[in-house]
């Protein structure tokens, strides 16, 4: 996606994922320079960047690792079969993706969806850091081990997913990726419980 194109709706995106292109300020400037970014190897494969979507007044974000075939070719973060499974889950305890804010560690889709490297994390680093100044959410749900290591580094998921620390003033809460549930169903009542702990927190932080 490049500047010029930047915040139409593509041909074939859904009806129902139309809303969630209207962007406000000041992520507007934000997904513009994320659009014009050249600063890893990603930036030659991708269709489009997948800078983020939901509200600026959000209370809760979700940080995902990177987009996958379906995100690269609509510009938007998990709106395949993760995605899917994701927005179950947050409909499960009252929200929508209009209530949260969603985006990934990196902006763009790595090759065959494989990890992405560090270097393309770092080159990432300051738009992530960016998008939580902007949102300022009173909890962080991170998806996956790779969001996971910026705020665990060295734990293991199994370990520590559904336990929320205080970092930095924020809550930060590990959880396993939708994919990973969708991969292994015995981790689908894994994920609804840690899903549960996160209304339970926003509910006590009203």
């Amino acid at each position: 996606m490049t500047t010029e194109d930047w915040g139409q709706i593509p041909i074939g995106a859904p009806d129902d994922l139309h809303q969630l292109y209207k962007i406000e300020q000041p992520f507007i400037d934000l997904y513009k320079r994320i659009a014009d970014c050249p600063a890893c190897e990603l930036a030659r494969f991708r269709s489009k960047t997948v800078p983020g979507s939901g509200s600026k007044t959000s209370k809760l974000m979700l940080i995902g690792e990177g987009p996958g075939q379906k995100e690269d070719e609509l510009g938007l973060p998990f709106v395949g079969r993760s995605g899917q499974f994701l927005e179950k889950m947050l409909l499960s305890i009252g929200l929508s993706r209009q209530d949260v804010y969603i985006t990934n560690v990196v902006k763009c889709r790595p090759p065959d969806n494989r990890d992405p490297h560090s270097q393309e994390i770092n080159a990432c680093d300051n738009f992530l850091q960016e998008q939580i100044a902007i949102v300022n959410p009173t909890m962080i749900a991170t998806l996956g081990r790779i969001s996971m290591s910026i705020w665990f580094p060295n734990e293991k998921i199994s370990q520590i997913h559904g336990e929320v620390k205080r970092i930095d003033g924020r809550l930060i809460m590990p959880m396993y990726h939708p994919a990973a549930a969708l991969r292994n169903g015995s981790l689908r009542k894994t994920v609804q419980e840690d899903f549960l702990k996160i209304e339970k927190i926003l509910m006590e932080t009203k």
